[in-house]
């Protein structure tokens, strides 16, 4: 969880966003705010009946938030929303095998306990109960062994129970961290079972650790540190997402992290880096739902709406999406990017069988 800035400054982005946030798209310049949205809206009817009378609105892919923490809010607390899919970020592995067997949305995918170095992030932190983290002494040697090494065994402990992502915690502002024989040793171990490896990373030099050892995905847009163009570009080739979360650096105030977030992200995606939503649900007092704070966030670092709903809609963990349900929003689509976070509070879950296409 990133922490909360407390000091101010104004934002800069250094003239690298493709288009100035709040800028109309083009296609929305054209009269044609249905195309901002991309290839992933359709205008439908909702089925008539006697609720909902014929709605015209906008169909979307189901919508995912990407970091989660179910064990502070609760496994039911975004079953009413519209939130189709969660990724779990770290809980007690007694909590993801009781989450596996819970049925109905939003679909979970789980992370299970965070990995660390012993003494590391988020040991002892107020927020992680016990079962949290799963500390892991450095590898010795050269890391091979005929027998099992702490290192498999706590990764196969997390698939066992339901896990089908990898998280380790990189956070060198608060406590030790991985070594890269250890980290190394945690993605292959990861990589040989199929499962993403996810890092939270904090602190100097713990993105390019993060790279450098073939992490999949980083759980927050970094935020303490600027990413240089060289990293970056590494990062992208390699395949790396970043998960959004820039709401939590300062729970919207400005802030120099913040700052830094929309900068990092802005470079991330104008250089063709995939960009996953995400919110940190459970740090800190935010909305159940889309969180309009996040997507305005995403707008800001020059995200088109097209874009937006591309981070919103990605299944990521998942190969694929489901096409059982869909995401409805009634009314017109929004007329310009900034409209677009107040149009999504407005989305709600349907069956995809209600929808008619217009």
């Amino acid at each position: 969880m990133p922490r909360a800035a407390d000091s101010q400054s104004s934002a800069s982005y250094g003239g690298r966003v493709g288009r100035t946030p709040g800028m109309p798209h083009p296609d929305v310049a054209r009269g044609d705010p249905l195309a901002a949205l991309g290839p992933l809206a359709r205008r439908v009817r909702r089925s008539l009946s006697g609720e909902h009378p014929g709605e015209v609105g906008t169909a979307l892919p189901p919508l995912v938030d990407h970091h989660v923490h179910l064990m502070l809010v609760g496994a039911e607390a975004l079953a009413d929303t519209a939130i189709a899919g969660v990724v779990d970020l770290g809980a007690p592995l007694e909590l993801v095998a009781a989450g596996r067997q819970r049925d109905g949305l939003p679909e979970v995918d789980f992370a299970g306990t965070f990995l660390t170095a012993p003494g590391g992030y988020p040991v002892g932190r107020p927020w992680a109960p016990a079962g949290s983290a799963r500390e892991l002494d450095p590898v010795a040697g050269d890391g091979r062994s005929a027998l099992p090494d702490a290192v498999s065994i706590a990764v196969s402990e997390q698939q066992s129970f339901g896990a089908s992502v990898v998280k380790v915690a990189l956070n060198a502002d608060v406590g030790p961290v991985f070594d890269r024989r250890t980290l190394d040793a945690i993605v292959a171990a990861a990589h040989e079972r199929g499962l993403p490896v996810v890092a939270h990373v904090e602190g100097d030099g713990m993105t390019r650790l993060a790279v450098d050892a073939g992490v999949d995905v980083l759980a927050h847009t970094p935020f303490t540190e600027q990413v240089d163009d060289a990293l970056l570009a590494r990062a992208i080739a390699a395949g790396q997402r970043w998960i959004s979360t820039i709401f939590v650096t300062s729970y919207g105030a400005p802030s120099p992290d913040r700052d830094r977030a929309i900068d990092n992200l802005a470079r991330f995606h104008a250089a063709g880096g995939r960009v996953l939503y995400g919110t940190d649900l459970g740090n800190g007092e935010q909305p159940l739902g889309v969180n309009p704070e996040e997507v305005a966030a995403l707008v800001a670092a020059g995200l088109a709406a097209s874009d937006v709903l591309t981070a919103l809609t990605d299944p990521w963990p998942r190969r694929t999406r489901t096409d059982a349900i869909a995401t409805f929003v009634p009314g017109p689509p929004p007329e310009t990017p900034a409209d677009l976070a107040r149009w999504l509070t407005g989305a709600g879950i349907v069956p995809a069988e209600d929808l008619e296409d217009l």
